[in-house]
């Protein structure tokens, strides 16, 4: 008995193709995790249970927050090192030069533009004045508005 011909071949199984998930918030990818070396700066990656990491480079031991922990980060005022800490944490010191960082959460800064060059300066809510880093201007917000503002060139 003779087999029928398709017309066409049939065409091959489509492969399949791993669909992208985004990794989770905490850096874990595929049972590992990631911090910042307490001694030396360096990212290290873990497997996600360990409680400390130890840095092959300068051997400094880090703890490893708990799981769930949502981290933040900074820019160090002193050597403008990105820092990460945990979040709601109220200062965070530098690994690299100790200085003692204020750690501000969104709803505790507010924003104004320099009342000289315009720039974009940050500030504690609540403060009386900003001096803007890029032409020592200081600006007064909130509070009286009878201030003038002041010009110091250091």
């Amino acid at each position: 008995m003779p087999v029928p011909l398709a017309p066409y071949p049939t065409p091959p199984a489509p492969a399949l193709v791993p669909s992208y998930s985004p990794p989770p918030a905490n850096g874990s990818t595929s049972g590992q995790s990631q911090l910042v070396c307490s001694g030396c700066r360096n990212l290290l990656m873990y497997p996600v249970g360990a409680t400390s990491v130890c840095c092959a480079v300068c051997n400094a031991v880090t703890a490893v927050p708990p799981p769930g922990t949502e981290m933040a980060q900074l820019v160090c005022g002193g050597c403008h090192t990105l820092l990460m800490y945990i979040r709601g944490a109220t200062s965070v010191q530098c690994s690299c030069c100790h200085t003692v960082n204020l750690a501000l959460e969104a709803n505790q800064v507010a924003h104004v533009n320099c009342g000289n060059c315009k720039m974009l300066l940050m500030y504690q809510y609540g403060a009386r004045s900003v001096k803007c880093a890029v032409c020592n201007f200081i600006t007064t917000v909130g509070g009286s508005t009878s201030t003038t503002d002041l010009k110091f060139n250091n």
